[in-house]
């Protein structure tokens, strides 16, 4: 027979175990923006061209105050989803790199990963690990971001911003939809909790995405690398 003492902990570790479930499965959005950036934008970008920042209503003013806990989204994924709604003619490859601002930083001072590079309007969608991307170790989770930095390049690594380019025309100007959602550690990115995405394209009809062709980058620029991202030439 089960005593009363052992039935209130057998209870005890059931709600535990649900609540530890209920955490495992959660996500947010910290930001889903939808804008139209010109090469003037990307000229006249304060304090850095080829930047369009992510902050005050833009960014999501319920996002935690500390990622580590009670929900930890320090070691869970980031889903980057950007929708590329209009571009230029030329099939440019094209980049932004997402750059996390911290309340307070370390080292370099904050971190970068970004999207997939793409040549044409579409939809282009990952999962990234938010203990791989570069220096995402410069940035004290628990006391949060600040805002968010989307810096459009080429595909040459981490200075090649957009507004450099001699050919700027084959980038400017361009409409975009970039959400990005984290997902805490040990749980999977769940679209339908995401408000306002369209309906999932079955895969019949989904045309694939164009695959940018091999280039050799020097380790220093790799596509990840945010070493310039803070550049305001």
């Amino acid at each position: 027979m089960i005593g009363p003492h052992s039935l209130r902990g057998a209870l005890l570790v059931a709600v535990l175990g649900l609540a530890a479930s209920e955490a495992r499965s959660e996500q947010f959005v910290l930001f889903d923006v939808t804008f139209t950036y010109t090469k003037d934008d990307a000229d006249h970008a304060k304090p850095s061209k080829s930047h369009y920042y992510v902050k005050g209503k833009q960014i999501n003013p319920d996002r935690p105050k500390d990622w580590t806990a009670p929900v930890d989204y320090r070691n869970g994924t980031v889903h980057i989803r950007a929708e590329v709604i209009d571009k230029p003619p030329g099939d440019a490859p094209t980049t932004w790199t997402i750059c996390y601002i911290p309340n307070k930083g370390k080292g370099n001072g904050y971190g970068c990963t970004g999207t997939d590079v793409y040549t044409r309007e579409g939809v282009y969608e990952k999962d990234v690990s938010m203990t791989k991307f570069w220096e995402n170790d410069s940035i004290i989770w628990s006391e949060g971001i600040k805002q968010i930095d989307l810096v459009i390049k080429d595909d040459s690594g981490g200075g090649g911003h957009a507004h450099k380019r001699a050919d700027h025309e084959r980038f400017f100007p361009t409409k975009m939809r970039i959400t990005v959602v984290q997902v805490s550690a040990g749980s999977k990115y769940d679209p339908s909790l995401v408000p306002g995405l369209p309906a999932k394209t079955d895969e019949k009809d989904k045309k694939p995405a164009p695959k940018p062709e091999p280039r050799k980058v020097d380790a220093a620029m790799k596509p990840d690398d945010c070493a310039s991202c803070g550049e305001a030439e």
